[in-house]
């Protein structure tokens, strides 16, 4: 878990995969415990950061997804109300 360097909310972090996964479209069946890992772990650090209130999980995909890392990461974005729709 890393804080984002260019955060778009006041709590802005990343849960990142140790194993390489180029984007989320590349995922395999045998992935899935890994993916739930991910989102487990985001749950838990979110609960950490006070974000009782709710937060906002992204994952973007490709180029028109605006991924901008090609590595498989998870953005939780809270402390503050969110819009929709988000762009």
């Amino acid at each position: 878990v890393f804080r984002d360097v260019a955060p778009q909310a006041p709590v802005h972090f990343l849960v990142i995969p140790k194993r390489p996964i180029p984007r989320l479209s590349c995922v395999e069946p045998q992935d899935a415990q890994l993916l739930g890992h991910l989102m487990v772990v985001a749950a838990r650090t979110a609960k950490a950061e006070g974000l009782e209130d709710g937060y906002r999980l992204v994952i973007n995909d490709g180029k028109h997804g605006a991924q901008s890392v090609y590595h498989l990461h998870l953005h939780v974005l809270g402390g503050r109300q969110m819009g929709w729709p988000p762009g």
